[in-house]
């Protein structure tokens, strides 16, 4: 026999169960999910229950809360603000002025921050005394000595807030004037007056060459004359050597043939005279004589030759 289905309706306490069931699974659904925070890299989880600031605090990553608490999540990497600023120098001259901080909180202190300060520590606690550092020292220099002095200056502000900002447990990484500006008055007379001083140095570079020109030129012109002079010198000298060694030359010719003839004149005996006159006479004799000794030996030599 075939069993015979019928229609049943859902009692009204069944769907009143259900949606209850329904309800209940969704607010513990909603209850995790409230139960559960995350949060991300570089940042410090601050733990409030009712507004009151919890001891604990939470690192990067998926945590577990009760469902009456809340996470404020307080960002402890470094970071950069810049600031606009309007100064005054010591002259009176109004500079325009661009700031950059570079900074982050200590990352232990974030509670202390968090309770002290709250989240917006910057509008609150540092840009005050970044304003209050700038515009004191900007006053300690003349225009002119803020365009010259740009690093010398951005260090005492940085030293300055170096030590204010940590007294809040704000560590302040670096900082910089990234643009000074004058009014157009000031910056047309810094223009005039670099123009001036750069025609005074041309000037001034022109007659340093010019002088040192002429300096050259006389320095070579007495370094030709003491050459002259010293050729001059070493040629008289030269020729004065030249006469004294053909004096000297002369000198010795004359001893040297003296010395010869007196050599000679010392070696000549009359049979060498003779001999001298036998091997040299040509048979012929005289038309003069200077003597009568000369032809009497004239005689014996032409009577010695026939014999």
């Amino acid at each position: 026999m075939a069993k015979v289905y019928t229609n049943q309706k859902i009692s009204p306490k069944t769907v009143g169960i259900l949606i209850a069931l329904g309800v209940a699974l969704i607010l513990l659904i909603a209850l995790a999910a409230n139960c559960m925070v995350s949060v991300p890299t570089g940042h410090t989880g601050i733990i409030t229950t009712f507004g009151k600031v919890e001891d604990q605090t939470l690192e990067a990553g998926m945590h577990f809360k009760l469902p009456w608490q809340s996470v404020v999540k307080m960002d402890n990497r470094n970071q950069k603000q810049s600031i606009e600023l309007s100064c005054f120098s010591s002259d009176i001259q109004e500079v325009s002025l661009s700031y950059s901080v570079n900074y982050q909180i200590e990352k232990s202190n974030a509670q202390t921050i968090y309770k002290t300060i709250g989240v917006d520590y910057f509008n609150t606690v540092m840009e005050p005394r970044i304003q209050s550092s700038v515009k004191t020292y900007v006053a300690h220099y003349t225009a002119e000595q803020l365009i010259e002095s740009r690093e010398e200056l951005s260090q005492k502000i940085y030293t300055a807030l170096e030590s204010e900002l940590a007294q809040y447990n704000i560590v302040l990484v670096a900082t910089s004037i990234d643009n000074i500006d004058f009014n157009d008055a000031f910056t047309d007379a810094v223009e005039s007056k670099q123009v001036a001083a750069q025609n005074k140095l041309q000037a001034e570079i022109e007659q340093q060459q010019a002088t040192m020109e002429a300096e050259q030129a006389a320095a070579r012109a007495k370094i030709k004359a003491d050459s002259d002079a010293e050729v001059a010198k070493i040629k008289a000298e030269s020729d004065a050597d030249v006469v004294k060694i053909q004096a000297d030359s002369s000198e010795y010719q004359g001893q040297k043939d003296a010395a010869i003839n007196k050599a000679i004149s010392e070696s000549l005996t009359p049979d060498l005279l003779r001999y001298y006159y036998i091997t040299h006479w040509d048979g012929k004799l005289p038309e003069t004589f200077v003597s009568n000794e000369d032809f009497l030996a004239l005689l014996d030599i032409q009577a010695g030759n026939n014999k």
